[in-house]
């Protein structure tokens, strides 16, 4: 972004910061008082791009430390990111920010599958890449079942790369249990096998040797993480093919050899309403475990993304408000900008999380995906309103929902917007 330094946009207005800016903020709030804010973090294009640093993060964890390198507001690292293990990230960023992150301050892509104990007792197929086998035990699935184990059992369904078909008929399988359900952790690295032999359990009802008969449907239950489309890398192209575009391939590829539509049990990963309320409920977690009694009323979505962060902070500001006008919990009513399957809150049986938060603003950076020319400001909303959806099928569209409540030019002064509005020092 070339915005000049201290520039940020706040709805339609543009408004200019004078003056050097302060130096990074030590001690407490003035008058001693707990935070009743805190901060949702994207990491890629935010925090990091690829495995180097944004300069701006330093200085921005800085700001939010005292003296002695605690955090003196609540933070969580909310990341669509998903092939590697909770402390894996937390470690990455500990390195990267100069602080001690703790795995509990990570929410990756999959995190909020720990609620979904209705299915951790049932034999899970897993997809993707990295320690997706570890990733599903640490949430607490007990039986899991990877892609590679399901296509050892059945040779004779990955039969795309010629290389790998078995050159016998193998004897029949014995003992391989029936699949009762479908993770999808993330793109996997053989689109083809993954593509396949999803498909196959999901006619077969979980059992690829049963000769084929009626379809079965509803099928299997289906839980997805991460939806993005698209993400950025190092390089100049910003379209690196993301889970949401295997997810794409999936749902095509099922609609047209049956003529349904495939139906998900949980959508989970930013834009998800389902995400974010995890994340608020770790954010009034590491509140209360700091004894700040005050209650934390308001959360700054810091993100790179319009389509995942922008839309799902305010897609959960929406949420936020229709549910304290409703007085119902969040995730009880289905939100009318996303039909995706979240009809019921997990967290509702967490009795001890107090829904005292009331909004979630969205802050826009321009160090990752979103660019912004300071030349032109006429065209700010132009710019940042996505005309091509890049969104999952089950989310519908709304030009609204890409719009930031504000732009700034990086993290750092996000974090110093945030002080100045809550008049933090």
């Amino acid at each position: 972004m070339a915005l000049g330094s201290g520039c940020l946009r706040a709805g339609r207005g543009l408004l200019r910061a004078t003056g050097p800016r302060p130096p990074p903020a030590r001690g407490r709030c003035a008058g001693g008082r707990p935070p009743a804010f805190g901060f949702l973090f994207d990491v890629d294009g935010v925090l990091v791009r690829g495995s180097q640093a944004v300069p701006a993060a330093r200085r921005a964890f800085q700001r939010l430390s005292d003296g002695g390198g605690r955090l003196r507001v609540p933070v969580v690292f909310l990341t669509n990111a998903g092939n590697c293990l909770r402390s894996a990230k937390a470690q990455e960023l500990s390195q990267a920010l100069g602080l001690q992150v703790a795995p509990e301050q990570v929410i990756l892509s999959h995190s909020p599958l720990r609620l979904f104990s209705q299915f951790h007792q049932k034999y899970m197929l897993v997809a993707g890449q990295g320690p997706v086998e570890e990733n599903a035990l640490n949430l607490g699935f007990k039986h899991v079942v990877t892609m590679e184990a399901l296509r050892k059992a059945y040779p004779l369904l990955d039969m795309v790369d010629q290389s790998r078909r078995p050159k016998e008929l193998p004897p029949p399988t014995t003992g391989f249990p029936t699949i009762e359900g479908v993770i999808l952790f993330g793109e996997p690295v053989r689109w083809e096998t993954s593509l396949q032999l999803i498909i196959d359990v999901l006619l077969s009802n979980g059992n690829p040797e049963a000769e084929l008969q009626d379809i079965p449907y509803p099928h299997l239950p289906v839980l997805a993480c991460n939806m993005d489309l698209l993400w950025m890398a190092e390089a100049k192209m910003p379209s690196r093919f993301g889970h949401g575009t295997f997810l794409l391939c999936l749902e095509n590829i099922y609609k047209k050899v049956t003529g349904r539509e495939l139906k998900y049990e949980a959508l989970i990963g930013k834009p998800s309403t389902v995400t974010y309320r995890y994340a608020e409920y770790l954010i009034q977690q590491q509140a209360e475990k700091q004894g700040w009694k005050s209650p934390i009323r308001r959360l700054y979505a810091v993100g790179d993304n319009p389509m995942s962060d922008v839309y799902g902070a305010n897609l959960y500001n929406n949420y936020l408000k229709s549910a304290h006008q409703n007085q119902v919990q969040p995730g009880v009513k289905r939100s009318p900008q996303a039909a995706s399957p979240q009809t019921e809150d997990p967290l509702q049986l967490r009795k001890d999380c107090n829904n005292s938060v009331e909004s979630c603003e969205s802050i826009l950076v321009c160090t990752g995906v979103y660019r912004h020319n300071a030349d032109v400001p006429s065209k700010m909303k132009e710019r940042t309103t996505e005309t091509v959806f890049h969104g999952h099928r089950d989310f519908c569209f709304d030009p609204t929902l890409v719009e930031a409540s504000y732009i700034v030019q990086d993290v750092n002064d996000a974090v110093q917007l945030a002080f100045k509005k809550e008049n933090w020092s």
